[in-house]
């Protein structure tokens, strides 16, 4: 019992609090640094050095490997970052997380010297100023009701739970030093294997390397870990914290797996290299003297964890660094692309980008082919209703995972654009093509929603009414034209076909909520059930936002293909409220898709 009141409990309450008061720093840390945060790394260039310089900032700041790598994920899967990018900013945020070690060291300051004379030293101990940065935080955060001063407030406050949880846990195993089982215990992590899973399976558990080695550090004040047994414990803890990207990637597409993969791969190889180099060397001098005493048998203290800590991970870089291309093949054979994949990757030559003017009109002719393989989607989609056919439905797919391949290649190879030396004028039309593949994806994903929609009508059996086949099949009609148009304008850049496509999307509007009025009519009646208006309302969801896309397609091009700068809002409010040739078209369509 004595154990429990004096030993387990102050060590998990110290280890709550130490978590608890990392995450607050960490996103208070965030939430001060803004969006810019995001923005600074999403604009990364082709250099390896800014993008590891960068990384290991980021990461100092956040005090997270693992939250910049699954910010370096979702960028990479978005294709605001390509997979080259991301290997100097992983790299640079392994090296980042090592200020953390630094700052939990703090609690391992001695405050005498072994001769008795105060120590210099002791004034950085925590004991010292922790007290004063909790006063000023609570004055902080009482205080300022809102902004910086508030957030920075919370970021001391967290600053402060944190030493305070890591000076718990010292204190609360500091009285295991002469315990001869805990002393074995420790002993066991002196196997090299033993050492390694055990630092893996800590930092999975808690989803935080900073946090495992502070765990670590705080148990170095036992005097029972020595060097031989923190070496491959730290190894551990490096490859651990990758599990919280690769669980971030799995909703992610083939590049986004690949960057998670990447760093996994750059800790593996760097403990691999660290490992057998160290026990090597160890093997043919016959063992480090430190003191007298064998260097694996020294005892370690949170200092050392720190050096441990950072001196493999800048060792890591060093080895590695030169072989970054590699490190981005290496993914790219673990996650091969597919047939269609090739075949993409096959239409965009990256030697065009020495020459930015042919590249954008490469890039934009594959974005024409990207609309067309979206379209001829939604056109087939939209025959569903009325004979469903299982081909068809497999064929949709298939073109929907064709295009979503040309959006993953377009996108990586516009932002790569994008960072050479290009014209104002092909800044902007990058700038619109990366819009553009944006709405054919999704209307896309809406062909495939239309097709889950046909295959429910289909397998429940349900039955419109007479009217309700009628009203939808002049709003299928309708989106049919839409997209046809859209496709041919963007084919042709053609801006005066352009401008048909908002009227029709007004009207496309009109009979959603026409529709919707007459089926609450017919529910009234009892023509039509619950189970109806579910289906219904999803079927005209996707066909008011596919022609939602189609209207942002006009938009990018006639701003595209005229001199004026256009605030979209603005311009749709005017040509809808002052335009005659918007009026008349729009007149004309109501009369052609009238129910």
């Amino acid at each position: 019992m004595d154990v429990i009141l004096n030993m387990v409990l102050p060590l998990l309450c110290g280890l709550a609090l130490f978590l608890f008061g990392m995450d607050l720093m960490g996103d208070s840390l965030k939430k001060s640094a803004g969006s810019g945060l995001k923005a600074t790394l999403g604009k990364m260039t082709s250099s390896p050095i800014k993008g590891f310089l960068l990384g290991l900032g980021v990461t100092a700041i956040i005090q997270s490997s693992s939250a910049t790598t699954v910010m370096v994920v979702g960028f990479v899967n978005s294709g605001t970052m390509t997979l080259l990018q991301a290997v100097g900013v992983i790299m640079g945020a392994n090296v980042g997380t090592a200020v953390t070690a630094w700052i939990t060291g703090l609690s391992g300051v001695g405050s005498e010297s072994a001769e008795g004379v105060v120590d210099a030293l002791a004034l950085l101990k925590p004991d010292s100023w922790v007290p004063i940065i909790a006063v000023i935080a609570i004055c902080l955060i009482m205080f300022a009701k809102r902004g910086k001063r508030r957030d920075i407030g919370f970021i001391l406050i967290g600053f402060v739970i944190l030493m305070t949880g890591m000076d718990m846990m010292s204190g609360a195993v500091s009285g295991l030093k002469s315990d001869p089982t805990f002393v074995s215990i420790l002993t066991m992590f002196e196997n090299p294997l033993l050492g390694l899973l055990a630092g893996l399976v800590l930092t999975a558990v808690v989803q935080s390397s900073s946090a495992s080695v502070g765990i670590l550090q705080a148990l170095t004040v036992t005097g029972g870990i020595s060097f031989g047994a923190a070496i491959p414990i730290v190894m551990g803890q490096n490859i651990g914290t990758c599990v919280t990207a690769m669980i971030s990637s799995m909703g992610a597409n083939k590049n986004g797996k690949r960057a998670a993969l990447i760093h996994l791969y750059f800790n593996i190889i760097g403990v691999v290299i660290a490992l057998s180099g160290f026990y090597l060397i160890n093997w043919l001098v016959g063992g480090f003297m430190l003191n007298g005493i064998l260097f694996t048998d020294t005892p370690i203290d949170m200092w050392g964890v720190a050096i441990v800590h950072t001196l493999f991970k800048i060792i890591s870089v060093i080895l590695i660094a030169p072989f970054y291309r590699q490190l981005e093949k290496l993914a790219r054979i673990s996650i091969k692309d597919s047939k269609e994949e090739a075949e993409t990757a096959n239409l965009l030559d990256e030697r065009l980008i020495e020459t930015p003017a042919i590249a954008v009109q490469r890039a934009s002719e594959v974005t024409v082919s990207m609309a067309q393989i979206s379209c001829k989607a939604l056109r087939q989609s939209l025959t569903m209703f009325d004979n469903y056919d299982p081909k068809v439905a497999d064929q949709v797919r298939n073109l929907e995972n064709k295009a979503d391949n040309y959006e993953d290649a377009l996108g990586s190879y516009l932002v790569k654009l994008s960072a050479s030396d290009v014209s104002e004028s092909d800044s902007k039309q990058i700038t619109k093509l990366l819009h553009l593949i944006g709405d054919f994806e999704r209307i896309s994903d809406h062909a495939v929603n239309i097709i889950e929609s046909a295959e429910e009508i289909r397998d429940k059996k349900i039955e419109f009414s007479a009217d309700a086949k009628a009203e939808l099949s002049v709003l299928r009609r309708a989106v049919g034209d839409i997209i046809d148009i859209s496709e041919r304008a963007l084919a042709t850049n053609d801006v005066e076909l352009a401008t048909n496509i908002e009227p029709l999307e007004q009207v496309v509007d009109d009979l959603r909520d026409k529709i919707k009025l007459n089926h609450i009519i017919r529910l009234q009646k009892s023509e039509c059930t619950i189970e109806h208006g579910f289906i219904l309302a999803d079927m005209l969801n996707d066909f008011e936002r596919v022609s939602d896309h189609c209207s942002n397609v006009g938009c990018c091009l006639i701003e595209l293909f005229t001199e004026d700068s256009l605030d979209m809002h603005k311009y749709l409010h005017h040509i809808k409220s002052d335009s005659e040739v918007f009026q008349t078209k729009y007149a004309e369509y109501t009369k052609e898709y009238s129910i």
